[in-house]
């Protein structure tokens, strides 16, 4: 039987069915080891540019150029969202630093969210914590196909030491949860690829590359795990193939497992918070807590995040540390140039969010509660910070501010950042910033 790799037409068109052998269709034209690749399927890309790139044609802008660069690190440099929500054949380019733009409804948090998944399916989450309501996934209009079954798509590039390796995720949304496709392929080749066979047994059946006297090694893998994260424990890498497999798929998982999806949540940034573990939570509620850390173990970035704060604010920054208090809690200040001192519950919502995303861009993974891939060096990790609304509640002078930060640090190599604007305009002047507009 074969997977409802859903590819869903307009309302009134019957869904688009999937390949016969129940693996994933679209992408890239390669060699498939298990079974012959599908053809490319059709494209539309949104828009998208880099200030940079303004005088290039739209389509040209919009193409990515994975062969102009070869990344020292592993990073996602695209996302596809082949049908999931309001996203239907779609590609975007992804830069050091991209905001999503668009009007209300476009599909802007829902590309985060889609990203936001794959990351935590690549640290090895299970499907049912990572879609709570995956309904709500399936793309608007897709009906049900004979055994009344419905999905979404998703898939991402990571680049990287290697070149670029393509992932691509088919899961069923109904009548029950559960992966029914995924495919890795770097170089031109399918290194592994798994499909639904049997609806009764909660597991796909997966082939990987070998390389080999047997070309592919066969074996079934739970439908509720992404088979790349589970590669490094059911591959040996005694053959040149599946030494590749490893590699593309590690590539893969540490590019996807430094995310970190940051929300700042000003009504609890303010109170005194009991000290704890100094890994700043993804609503920073706990920013007291980690400033008592930060601003002991690196002075320079802690004068950065100084600084920076003191340029999106309307009286100059000379410090911002925090103080312990009579019940043990600590509690963050702000002192200024004349001498007064600011508890951080007494700014405003848009000042709060401002230093919690600056902190942010200005940390790493071991203050950050992410969970990186812990067996490869810090040096050789980017970490990519997610923020639906990054502009929210901020002047345009903060917005600037924190927009320049976050491309100075991208420079460096060791942070990314993707996030979502209301309106991209002020955001496309800024040199190195790539704007995809969803239009209306």
């Amino acid at each position: 039987m074969s997977s409802p790799f859903v590819s869903p037409g307009p309302a009134s068109a019957p869904v688009p069915r999937p390949a016969s052998d129940g693996s994933p269709s679209g992408g890239d034209t390669a060699r498939t080891v298990p079974a012959q690749a599908p053809s490319v399927e059709a494209r539309s890309a949104p828009a998208s540019h880099t200030a940079s790139e303004a005088s290039r044609p739209a389509s040209e802008a919009a193409r990515p150029a994975f062969d102009e660069v070869r990344y020292a690190r592993p990073c996602v440099t695209e996302l596809r969202l082949a049908a999931f929500a309001r996203h239907r054949r779609a590609r975007f380019r992804l830069g050091a630093v991209t905001l999503f733009t668009g009007a209300s409804g476009s599909g802007k948090s829902s590309a985060l969210r889609a990203y936001e998944a794959l990351a935590r399916l690549g640290g090895g989450a299970r499907l049912g914590e990572v879609f709570a309501d995956p309904v709500a996934c399936v793309p608007q209009g897709a009906l049900p196909d004979a055994q009344r079954r419905r999905g979404f798509r998703i898939g991402c590039t990571a680049d990287g030491p290697g070149g670029p390796v393509r992932l691509d995720v088919a899961v069923q949304a109904e009548p029950e949860l559960r992966i029914v496709g995924e495919r890795l392929s770097a170089g031109g080749v399918v290194l592994l690829e798994t499909a639904l066979r049997d609806p009764g047994r909660r597991t796909v059946q997966a082939g990987w590359y070998t390389g080999g006297s047997t070309p592919v090694t066969r074996a079934p893998l739970p439908d509720d795990r992404l088979g790349t994260a589970l590669l490094p424990l059911r591959v040996a890498g005694k053959t040149d193939g599946q030494r590749q497999v490893l590699a593309a798929a590690e590539q893969m998982v540490v590019a996807l497992r430094s995310v970190f999806a940051c929300d700042p949540q000003p009504d609890w940034m303010g109170v005194p918070v009991p000290t704890g573990s100094g890994r700043l939570l993804a609503g920073c509620d706990n920013l007291a807590d980690v400033l008592w850390r930060t601003r002991e173990e690196c002075g320079r970035r802690h004068a950065l995040l100084v600084a920076a704060l003191s340029a999106g604010s309307a009286a100059p920054v000379v410090d911002l540390r925090a103080e312990t208090l009579a019940d043990g809690t600590v509690r963050a200040l702000i002192d200024r140039a004349d001498g007064s001192r600011t508890e951080l519950a007494r700014l405003g919502y848009g000042e709060l969010r401002y230093v919690a995303l600056a902190l942010v861009l200005l940390t790493g993974p071991g203050v950050l509660d992410v969970d990186p891939a812990g067996e490869v060096p810090a040096a050789m990790q980017t970490l990519t910070l997610l923020a639906d609304g990054l502009d929210r509640g901020l002047d345009p002078r903060q917005r600037g501010e924190l927009l320049r930060l976050a491309v100075r640090m991208a420079e460096r190599g060791h942070i990314r950042c993707v996030g979502t604007v209301g309106d991209g305009q002020w955001a496309a002047r800024t040199e190195g910033v790539t704007v995809v507009d969803l239009g209306p």
